[in-house]
């Protein structure tokens, strides 16, 4: 299922929005543009690799904890591919501007960041000793979704639905729709439980953990009325 758009107007120009697909899309150009060998070593540096984590906090006096704490916040703004950078940049804009709208310009800032940051800590619990480079902006898009599940659960989301190269449009209910996303995040997350080969690429704890943040944060700003409609139906009835 491919999400087109949501009946969801937001009062306000999703400015911050804006700002963090434009970084992203920045960056990723820079990325593009470095010699391989070169890309290779800035992804190391600026990537989130959780073996690197676990040495610094097993060399309680090293000081150098700090150093790969930064790249948590680093790689949410890396991506490995146009069509990752694609994806995630178009989740955020999808989802994005109606929770910015919710909390504030600051507000939202501040939880993209908290949840990429909470997000790669999951991801951390469950791969301590990798050391393989985590990048993308993922898990701080799954605790705006998370959100937009619990702020808006009956905005509709027109979905592309191609059955035998037919494209079917249908229009979805944000909890069905983010419910079954989130439902998948959680059955591959277990699958690589099992072992390595399953979900292997994808970092699957790191969407759970953020979208869990998102909606534990949710419902502080979740008010019971939206311009003169109720929340829950305000994105079903536009």
């Amino acid at each position: 299922m491919i999400p087109l758009r949501d009946a969801n107007p937001s009062r306000k120009k999703p400015v911050v929005t804006f700002l963090i697909i434009f970084v992203n899309l920045v960056i990723f150009i820079f990325e593009t543009s470095m010699p391989h060998y070169l890309l290779e070593d800035f992804l190391k540096v600026f990537g989130f690799i959780p073996l690197m984590l676990t040495k610094s906090l097993l060399e309680v006096f090293s000081g150098n904890i700090e150093i790969y704490i930064l790249p948590i916040f680093t790689s949410m703004f890396l991506h490995g591919s146009w069509t990752h950078l694609i994806s995630n940049m178009w989740a955020l804009w999808l989802f994005g501007d109606n929770v910015e709208d919710r909390m504030g310009h600051f507000k939202f800032l501040v939880f993209y960041l908290i949840s990429g940051f909470i997000a790669a800590l999951v991801h951390y619990l469950f791969n301590f000793n990798s050391p393989v480079v985590t990048i993308g902006a993922s898990g701080a898009i799954a605790g705006v979704m998370g959100a937009y599940f619990i702020m808006f659960p009956f905005a509709r989301i027109t979905t592309l639905i191609p059955l035998l190269w037919i494209p079917f449009f249908v229009d979805i209910p944000s909890f069905i729709y983010i419910g079954l996303w989130f439902i998948s995040q959680i059955s591959n997350g277990v699958l690589t439980l099992i072992g390595p080969l399953y979900g292997a690429g994808i970092a699957w704890w790191a969407h759970i953990g953020g979208f869990l943040y998102g909606a534990y944060v949710a419902p502080k700003y979740k008010r019971k009325r939206y311009y003169g409609y109720m929340d829950n139906y305000y994105g079903f009835f536009s």
